[in-house]
């Protein structure tokens, strides 16, 4: 009789968990708190606009990257469309001067050097290193916690050439990186390049896949692509149960162990199963759902010191006109934006969708703008202790954003037709992610290179999937993830991992 497999949460994660374990001969079922699959893999519909939440490039659109092997098993990547963009940001100032990050390394290094030859010596360095790891792949058939001794001699072997190279730039954030760069433009656009905080290393990746045309843009958006992965989930035979949010994984002794055994849903219900995952929230997992009773030190003091990724304020409109293709654009505001008591702005990013004809009208366009932001109580507790306000505040944050494209695009603010302001609080309610944040742990120098545990210590039969075990943030690694304990689940059930 086959093994039942509870798995909370219908995330890339969970979804993906969900399809390797129904091949290899397990009985899943996924409990999802929301009515839709993806989890912050999203979009959503306001009037005849479809606002995409996610989605800005994704890692393996191309059959060169080992990730579109993985995604290739999920979905039939040749049914999808990709963009490719030959610019994928752009940087302005107050002067009306521009950087253009191209994706060919060649082209972006002569960009570079134009607007900024005073850092020629920094430019040559950084398109080097690019060059250098855009010839690596990325290690991903099988879990660290699987490698024999054969396998990491393997890995040790494949690696040596691009060793250096990688400590090399994972010992800087990238905000400190940027700051050797004495042309204050090209500095700026460093920093956005990636997140600031994190490891300078993964600018390098970012460089090395839009080179390789392997970041492309999936037509359709968001919520189709997460859409595709829970087909091929329901295909195999499993079952999906939306608005079922767990309460509590249940656990029975053995020994001076325990094991998991089941779930109770928020209406009381229970479900028992064999094994349990949580592709869910990792804090709520952690310290609701199992009540803070399987941690040790070293977890908790991850959960307790490791940053997080930010929360965001995305702008979203629907403008009555087309527009000259644009990236991704930042742009200064004409002047500083409060964005709640403890987050204060003084430029924004735009995106112009008009690479997807799907997300509005013919004739019609959406635009994205976002704000980050850390304070995602304040957004919170304002939706719940004064919606009046809460409803002001994202009239006003649109205001901006509004009269910002006004001043740089033209003929913009008549022409609105759609608004939508998603915020930290937006964020909680759908998904549940800790402190509202679009992502995991940001990896920093400190702990850029650090593997964590799938498994938590005196739980046994209950593993975690998703962005809170598989550091690196967006959709590779939640579908990594997803892979990676279907694997280890096999090997400790003693079956066989294969792909049908």
């Amino acid at each position: 009789m086959a093994k039942k497999v509870i798995i909370i949460g219908a995330g890339i994660a969970g979804v993906s968990a969900g399809c390797y374990l129904q091949m290899n001969g397990f009985e899943t079922e996924i409990y999802e708190m929301h009515t839709l699959p993806g989890g912050l893999c999203t979009s959503w519909k306001k009037k005849d606009y479809w606002i995409d939440g996610c989605i800005h490039w994704l890692v393996g659109s191309s059959p060169s990257d080992p990730f579109y092997t993985l995604w290739n098993e999920l979905i039939d990547m040749n049914s999808l469309t990709f963009v490719d963009s030959d610019e994928y940001i752009r940087v302005e100032d107050d002067n009306g001067n521009a950087i253009r990050v191209f994706a060919d390394i060649g082209r972006l290094e002569a960009e570079f050097l134009e607007k900024a030859p005073e850092d020629k010596e920094l430019i040559l360095e950084l398109t080097a290193a690019a060059r250098k790891i855009s010839r690596f792949d990325l290690p991903i058939e099988k879990p660290m916690e699987l490698y024999s001794i054969g396998d990491m001699l393997k890995f040790m072997v494949k690696l040596m050439p691009y060793l250096g190279t990688l400590r090399k730039w994972s010992k800087i954030a990238l905000t400190k990186y940027a700051a050797r760069f004495r042309n204050p433009l090209l500095a700026h656009t460093i920093e956005l390049m990636f997140v600031p905080e994190m490891s300078a290393l993964f600018m390098f990746f970012t460089m090395a896949w839009f080179h390789r045309r392997s970041a492309g843009y999936p037509i359709g958006g968001s919520l189709k692509f997460a859409q595709h992965i829970e087909r091929k989930y329901l295909s195999l035979g499993g079952k999906l149960h939306y608005g079922k949010k767990v309460d509590e994984i249940l656990t029975r002794a053995k020994g001076r162990k325990h094991v998991a055994c089941g779930i109770k849903l928020h209406d009381g219900s229970t479900y028992n199963g064999d094994i349990v995952i949580s592709a869910a929230d990792g804090h709520d997992t952690i310290f609701r759902m199992l009540g803070g009773r399987f941690i040790d030190e070293p977890l908790r003091k991850i959960y307790t010191e490791y940053p997080t990724f930010s929360s965001y304020i995305q702008v979203s409109l629907g403008v009555a006109r087309t527009f000259e293709p644009l990236p991704m654009t930042y742009i200064p505001l004409p002047e500083v934006v409060i964005v709640d008591p403890d987050t204060k702005a003084d430029f924004i990013g735009f995106r112009i969708h008009h690479f997807d004809p799907t997300l509005a009208p013919k004739g019609k366009t959406l635009i994205t703008a976002s704000f980050s932001t850390k304070n995602y109580h304040y957004w919170n507790d304002l939706r719940s202790s004064n919606p009046k306000l809460y409803k002001a505040e994202k009239r006003r944050l649109a205001q901006v954003v509004i009269e910002t494209l006004e001043l740089r695009l033209g003929n913009v603010a008549a022409l609105v037709e759609m608004e939508d302001v998603a915020t930290p609080a937006t964020v909680i309610r759908y998904t549940n992610n800790w402190k509202g944040s679009f992502e995991g742990w940001v990896l920093t120098p400190k702990n850029a290179l650090k593997q964590m545990k799938k498994q938590l210590p005196g739980l046994q039969k209950f593993y975690m999937a998703g962005q809170w075990v598989e550091p690196g943030g967006g959709l590779p690694s939640v579908i990594l993830s997803g892979r990676n304990v279907a694997q280890i689940i096999c090997k400790h059930e003693g079956a066989a991992f294969e792909i049908r």
